[in-house]
């Protein structure tokens, strides 16, 4: 059983003991004891997947937690969720932004706790919201739209929802992932003042400069268990990621990787200094034909933002993307798919599958043109056996050509959003977190259609993650740090440490660190 550690001073505002969580019998957290101090700012740290967001999310009482107690300030807690959580006087603001795009600014950060006059909204948001931006030392147009803002200044209104909840405990979730060096510093000085005001902090982050930086204690996860809570003064980026990876781990048996045929022509795809407003900056990469090339990156470094810009999900505002030799401008979702070039998004509840319409709808949805007669008539019989084949093949379960999406586990819908893209064999094939919630089962079968995919000429540009992912499946990968590409990796020589220790420490080492000289 995990230690129990001690608060900063005095009684501690949250208490976790025995915490322990599954998800569709898959656990993620287990035998958590911790105590978070009164006016602290507590990191916690970890490899992606080591269940530092769950943890945060517990507390924060967007998921209930499936063994153990947790005590808030003094009192145990049964029934936990985050409405109940805001009355406790602790709030959490998300990694995923939760904001209503068509509000303004103040009216996202006053939902819910409007001011009312005789049961009617007194219209005080944007005067109320100087004294939380005074606070937070955040300038934004109280009456501008949400949608219209960017993704740094919608991070701004979510730090500033917390900020008007008079929230003793704040759970930050990767609050900078999507902010400049300025914004961030900005917000660490922030955080500095709430603990001088008496509030905790509890500071989820890949960022291990800025958890050494600001907080006073240090929780290290790994495969879901707590390693150790520390003094953050007592800690080095060194020692944390030593610990986060730990030793002896056992590998995850990866399908052998087939060998690239020699190309002699052009790339299956160039990518060419690319650029977006998104944070793109002048990216140039290429995959050939039978190759798994990855990108890996920490949170908020723009390995998504790059593959949507190639796929044309975003817009673009220079470079070039070569498909085979031909350049391809003005690219769009649909115009991609129909040249051979497919999308699989990281969202597939959200941006992959549509949750009302079956399985067969689902995977044949972007396709139906090619099971159209002349007059308009669908060809059913053809749509079906194409599912079935498809069902067949990725083991999705229940194989129900017209199964109910919303009722399959997270693997199969994942294997239906799979099947759905690869359908119509396509020739570059773009996987942004292809095994992300899905149970071991599930993971090795798309990991065993990835390394098909190679092995019959499929270009392939793998997202994950989870770099142990990309290290076991792909034959190259390149470094990707704040939207552009920092270096490139050699997945049979370099180890999870050697690319950690790169990306922590980017500023200060090349791609030539990877190939061998790595501490």
């Amino acid at each position: 059983m995990a230690s129990r550690q001690a608060s900063a001073g005095g009684e501690p505002c949250i208490s976790l003991r025995g915490i322990g969580k599954s998800f569709g019998g898959v656990s993620v957290l287990g035998d958590i004891d911790l105590d978070i101090g009164l006016g602290e700012i507590h990191g916690l740290v970890g490899e992606n997947g080591a269940g530092k967001s769950t943890l945060g999310k517990i507390i924060g009482g967007y998921y209930s937690a499936s063994t153990g107690s947790i005590e808030v300030f003094g009192e145990q807690v049964s029934a936990w969720t985050p409405p109940l959580a805001l009355e406790r006087g602790v709030a959490m603001m998300h990694q995923e932004l939760q904001l209503v795009p068509a509000l303004s600014v103040a009216q996202n950060v006053f939902l819910g706790i409007e001011d009312q006059r005789f049961g009617v909204l007194a219209n005080t948001e944007n005067a109320r919201l100087s004294d939380v931006m005074a606070a937070s030392g955040f300038s934004l147009d109280p009456a501008a739209i949400t949608s219209h803002l960017s993704i740094a200044d919608q991070q701004k209104i979510e730090i500033m929802r917390a900020l008007a909840r008079e929230a003793r405990v704040i759970v930050m979730d990767e609050p900078t992932s999507s902010l400049t060096a300025d914004e961030a510093e900005l917000l660490h000085e922030t955080m500095l003042r709430l603990k001088q005001g008496g509030a905790t902090i509890i500071y989820v982050s890949h960022f291990l400069d800025d958890i050494l930086a600001v907080c006073d204690r240090v929780t290290v996860l790994r495969d879901g268990r707590l390693v150790r809570t520390s003094d953050a003064a007592e800690e080095s980026k060194g020692s944390l990621v030593s610990a986060m990876l730990g030793g002896g781990q056992t590998e995850t048996p990866y399908p052998p990787k087939s060998v690239p045929e020699p190309t002699a022509g052009e790339p299956a795809l160039t990518v060419e200094n690319l650029t977006a407003p998104t944070g793109v900056s002048n990216v140039s990469l290429n995959v050939n034909a039978g190759e798994i090339v990855g990108l890996i990156g920490l949170v908020g470094s723009g390995r998504t933002e790059i593959a949507r810009a190639i796929f044309g999900a975003d817009r673009a505002s220079g470079g070039a993307v070569v498909l085979g030799g031909e350049h391809y401008n003005d690219r769009t979702p649909a115009d991609s798919a129909e040249r051979g070039m497919v999308m699989v998004p990281e969202d597939r509840r959200k941006q992959g599958l549509v949750m009302t319409l079956p399985v067969r709808a689902n995977m044949t949805l972007p396709h139906l043109s090619h099971f159209i007669m002349m007059g308009g008539m669908l060809r059913t019989a053809l749509e079906k056996a194409r599912v079935r084949e498809l069902i067949d093949y990725f083991r999705v379960s229940p194989p129900n050509v017209d199964g109910e999406i919303p009722y399959y586990s997270g693997g199969n819908q994942q294997k239906v959003l799979l099947g759905k893209w690869l359908m119509r064999d396509p020739g570059i094939v773009i996987l942004d977190e292809p095994s992300r919630g899905v149970d071991v089962g599930a993971r090795q079968r798309i990991h065993e259609a990835i390394a098909d995919l190679a092995a019959k000429g499929t270009a392939v540009l793998l997202i994950s993650s989870e770099i142990e992912e990309v290290l076991g499946l792909a034959h190259r990968a390149y470094l990707v740090h704040d939207g552009g590409l920092v270096g490139e990796v050699d997945p049979e020589t370099s180890t999870t440490q050697d690319v950690l220790w790169a990306l922590f420490h980017q500023n200060e080492y090349n791609s030539e660190a990877l190939r061998g000289n790595a501490p």
